[in-house]
């Protein structure tokens, strides 16, 4: 596992690579309490989803220099997704397999924001360790894996394959635990050992994620996978776990608060709070920042990111 030290002293935009889903997001906002078995009114958007390539896109707008490696259809949904994260300066190296539709997923958006999902993952889980190519990590700092880039096959094959080829190039990796139902679907157990294999050096997972790959005990625990971990926390905020150092014991904790926002729809704001994180860490680290700072200051960054992604305007996709 790669150290925490300084990586250069000359200042450059931070080099990120991001694998994973790019979907087509239905959002489905009732105006009223849901009835069975007939009409209620709402709104119905379709936009860009999907964990890997949000976080890519924030990465990207943040000024970092943002590669997605992803996989969508031949279709129309796929060429107007890819168009939109062109758009936000996003390198693409996209699989798009035949015969295979655009993956998407049914958003449901409760009163309070919060958000249930139907996912028809199709063509993001296509993606397979072959269609990788070692020139796409060059110069890399860090490596970003939602926890479904681990999940299933040949697309968790292809994660793994991943961290190797950013190893090479002396990246840092990265893993949000992103749901608890796909990251437990072989049990907690597998679940550990999946995100121990890509031996994380930043873990990020909401506070029910936490709990979820954790069972019982503290969160710190989390620490035994990553000698960085950051539980999100919503509103309330997030708590920052750290090594002090890979040689000892000793532990660093403490929680950044963050101002309540009142959101219509909370989806991509966990991604975006990533990609604020990370684009402030890696600048630390190439200012040579001491460790408690750093964090403190890549937390609030992924606040800044999170608010803002909670208060912009949501763009529909233009399809042609």
């Amino acid at each position: 596992m790669p150290t925490l030290a300084v990586r250069g002293t000359s200042p450059r935009p931070p080099h990120t690579v991001v694998l994973g889903d790019l979907l087509l997001d239905v959002v489905v906002a009732p105006l009223v309490p849901m009835a069975l078995a007939t009409d209620v009114p709402g709104r119905i958007s379709l936009r860009q989803g999907g964990s890997a390539a949000t976080t890519a896109c924030w990465l990207a707008r943040l000024g970092a220099k943002s590669v997605l490696i992803t996989a969508v259809g031949r279709d129309a949904a796929g060429r107007a997704l890819l168009d939109d994260l062109r758009g936000d300066g996003v390198t693409l190296r996209a699989l798009r397999p035949a015969g295979v539709r655009t993956g998407r997923i049914a958003v449901i958006v409760g009163a309070a924001g919060e958000r249930s999902f139907v996912a028809d993952r199709s063509a993001a889980d296509t993606l397979a360790p072959t269609d990788l190519r070692s020139g796409w990590f060059a110069g890399a700092d860090v490596l970003h894996l939602p926890v479904y880039s681990l999940v299933g096959e040949p697309l968790g094959s292809a994660g793994r394959r991943a961290v190797e080829l950013a190893r090479a190039e002396r990246a840092l990796v990265s893993v949000d635990l992103a749901s608890s139902l796909p990251l437990l679907t072989d049990g907690r157990r597998a679940a550990w050992d999946r995100v121990a294999s890509a031996a994380p050096d930043i873990l990020f997972a909401t506070h029910p994620e936490a709990r979820a790959l954790l069972g019982t005990g503290s969160v710190e625990r989390l620490l035994d996978l990553a000698p960085i971990a950051v539980v999100k926390r919503g509103a309330q905020g997030a708590t920052v776990l750290a090594r002090a150092t890979a040689a000892d014991g000793r532990r660093v904790r403490f929680e950044v608060a963050t101002l309540p926002i009142a959101a219509a729809d909370t989806t991509g704001a966990g991604d975006a709070f990533d990609a604020g994180f990370l684009v402030s860490w890696l600048r630390a680290r190439q200012d040579g920042t001491g460790l408690s700072v750093a964090l403190q200051r890549a937390a609030l960054a992924g606040h800044r990111a999170a608010a803002r992604q909670l208060t912009a305007p949501r763009h529909e996709l233009a399809f042609r």
